[in-house]
């Protein structure tokens, strides 16, 4: 399948990590979303209900990255991708990035981003 929405750079603060300042202090995360599913009724009737609102997919990622701290952005990637299949049955295939841009690493660094894909 080739349809497809993204959503890029969802923006939320959380407190994950394996250490006690990042628990205690948290920091901003982003996370990017690429649902497949097939959008050939909603290109063509032009109505919400065939397609998924992505307005509720970002309230539920940046829901998610706000609540139950992890240790690891890879259990949070997966939490994300899990309760989004679970939530829009009209999702095939889902993509989901974490980044985490001010993570604890000796050395200068842009970005650290951890991908998790699900499929139904």
């Amino acid at each position: 399948m080739s349809d497809r929405i993204e959503l890029k750079g969802i923006e939320a603060f959380g407190y994950h990590g394996v250490f006690p300042e990042e628990r205690r202090d948290g920091q901003i995360f982003y996370a990017d979303i690429c649902a497949e599913l097939d959008l050939e009724a909603a290109s063509n009737s032009d109505a919400l209900e065939d397609t998924v609102d992505y307005g509720a997919i970002v309230d539920l990622v940046a829901e998610d990255i706000q609540d139950d701290p992890c240790d690891l952005i890879e259990h949070l990637a997966g939490r994300i991708a899990d309760r989004i299949l679970f939530e829009f049955h009209k999702i095939n295939r889902i993509s989901v990035t974490i980044h985490k841009p001010s993570a604890p690493v000796n050395g200068n660094v842009l970005d650290i981003a951890v991908t998790i894909e699900r499929n139904r």
